[in-house]
């Protein structure tokens, strides 16, 4: 197993459809692994993505960074209509607080 790979996000969750553990890894949406186990969906899934890292490689595509790789600046954007702008702004001056604050506090669950 590459190093590179173990950098990948993996996840193992239970499918009742299935009655079997699936093992996903987030950067690729399109592969998954079904096991009896959750050690063995991990280890299924891993191989699978080393296999299709390898492939992608050997046909000169280049595969996703892992997200463990990103950095990020805190910063995005986000369209609302007007008027749940006004009344998150109206809140946010009755809090005495920034609408900024209290968009991310309201992200964050406080």
């Amino acid at each position: 197993m590459s190093l590179q790979n173990d950098r990948y996000t993996y996840r193992i969750t239970w499918s009742e459809e299935d009655k079997e553990y699936v093992g996903l890894c987030i950067e690729f949406p399109s592969l998954s692994w079904l096991a009896r186990t959750p050690e063995r969906s991990l280890e299924g899934i891993r191989k699978l993505v080393e296999e299709t890292v390898r492939d992608m490689r050997n046909n000169n595509e280049t595969p996703p960074s892992p997200l463990s790789n990103k950095s990020f600046s805190g910063k995005f954007i986000v369209r609302i209509p007007p008027a749940i702008h006004r009344g998150l702004a109206l809140k946010a001056a009755e809090e005495g607080v920034s609408l900024n604050r209290l968009v991310s506090s309201k992200l964050c669950g406080d």
